[in-house]
Order: C-alpha cells, then structure tokens, then sequence
C-alpha cells in the first residue's frame, strides 16, 4: 500500500493545502500585496513629544498621505481624538499635534507599549500598555476624574 501523508481522520499536513502539491503552497510573500493593519511603538522618549510611526506603515499610505488622523480608544467609546500628522519627506510619518493630548488623558509614558489598528478613513484604533505589559484601563468621558482612587479602573486581568 503506498504511503500518503494524510491521515485515516482526514488531520495532518495532507489536507487543507500544506502536504499537497506546489499548487497548494501560499504565493511568496514578494507577490502578496502590502497591507499594513497593525503595527506598535514602544515609547523610549518623551512621551509628549511627537512619535514617529514604522516607516512601512507611513510607505503604505504613500500617495494618500493625510494631514491628520484620529485616534479612538480600541474597545471604548466613539470618541475621537484629532492627531496632526508630519512627513519629513525621507518617508518617515509623525503624530504630532494632538499627541500630546492624548498621551496625557491615556497615561502613555516610558516604557509603554502602543499598539494601532488602521481602520481606514484616516482612523487608528489604540491600545495603550504599561511597562508591566497590562492593558491601561481608563475613566468614560462623563465619570467625575476629580476622585484619584483607581476604584473605578478595572486592574489588569494577567498580572506578569
């Protein structure tokens, strides 16, 4: 009996594309198109000054370079933060006014980790990280900031 590499289940490398012939294998990744969705910064620097974001990314929207983006709190409210954007012409892209803003109200600081989501329409979702590598929790926009007992802030689920 010869041998194949699929299973009598139907499991293992012989089905769905990877055991099969060249035909099944993905095309390489020099002929896929560049889609740059997601990406992240790690802040080494003044958090308030403006951020430079991947060169890959700014190189993704070559051609539709916006003067502007607006930031919005992955998973939170529909509120959007208005971000000027800066190209230094050597195909770098910085966040600029308005970063400071919004570094502030979300406790972006050394160490921290920010992750974007490009949805299109000049619109970035944002996910803020400690330096303990937690998600940052924040205050809705109509609770009273005046209260400094983090009560209301859920803690991190995964502690490191």
């Amino acid at each position: 009996m010869a041998s194949t590499s699929r299973t009598p289940t139907g499991r293992g490398r012989g089905r769905g594309g990877w055991g099969g012939g060249s035909s099944s294998l993905p095309p390489p990744p020099s002929t896929l198109p560049l889609i740059i969705e997601e990406f992240f910064i790690v802040v080494y620097e003044d958090p308030l000054v403006k951020k430079a974001l991947p060169k890959k990314f700014a190189d993704y929207l070559d051609g539709q370079e916006p003067t502007k983006v607006y930031l919005r709190e992955a998973d939170c409210s529909p509120h959007l933060w208005t971000v000027e954007v800066l190209f230094d012409g050597q195909g770098r892209m910085y966040l600029d006014k308005g970063w400071e803003n919004f570094s502030i109200a979300h406790g972006v600081d050394f160490g921290c980790f920010v992750h974007f989501k490009y949805e299109g329409d000049d619109v970035l979702t944002v996910k803020v990280f400690d330096g303990t590598m937690c998600k940052k929790y924040y205050y809705s926009d109509d609770e009273d900031t005046d209260d400094e007992s983090d009560d209301d802030v859920k803690p991190c689920s995964h502690p490191l």
